[in-house]
């Protein structure tokens, strides 16, 4: 028998952060992913085919010198690297999008990237008191501590003050 798509999403008791747990002025530090070549030319093939993403030799003739990743590519690094240290083992609901979103640096082979990750603001839903929301600020730094990218928006997690309430049903 196969297993609904959401099988593999932890109980709420399994849960290890809800909202509560992202007070304003808390920062992480987590990741160390390291940047490939073949990750980055697979990647650029898949979503961003630009000459720069995927030929070392047409890369060299550009602004960036060499061959890098894709601005979008780093955004999914680092989207990884929080569902690893976070928003896996957490009530999450997910975002209503991000506010501001910033390459700062190319990110090339070779580079070791981590993030920070700052809580700037934290509310309780007006219309959904069970949903707390948090304004992270996110920055991808690489091994020689400069920042290669900027994230800056709002993510929707259960509150575990509300865990045993039901979350109201949307009308018919």
């Amino acid at each position: 028998m196969d297993q609904p798509p959401h099988a593999d999403t932890p109980l709420p008791q399994a849960w290890r952060y809800w909202w509560e747990d992202f007070p304003v002025g808390q920062v992480q530090e987590f990741g160390a992913t390291q940047v490939t070549r073949e990750a980055i030319i697979d990647f650029a093939r898949q979503f961003d085919p630009q000459p720069f993403h995927l030929d070392d030799e047409a890369a060299k003739t550009t602004l960036f010198g060499g061959l890098c990743a894709s601005g979008w590519h780093t955004c999914a690094m680092a989207m990884r690297m929080m569902c690893d240290e976070y928003l896996l083992q957490s009530a999450s609901l997910g975002s209503p999008g991000l506010d501001q979103l910033r390459w700062l640096k190319p990110v090339f082979p070779g580079d070791v990237l981590r993030v920070r990750h700052t809580v700037a603001d934290a509310r309780v839903m007006t219309s959904k008191p069970h949903v707390g929301l948090i304004q992270s600020q996110w920055r991808v730094l690489n091994q020689k501590d400069e920042t290669v990218l900027t994230m800056e928006g709002w993510s929707m997690f259960r509150r575990r003050s509300h865990a045993g309430a039901a979350a109201p049903t949307p009308a018919a």
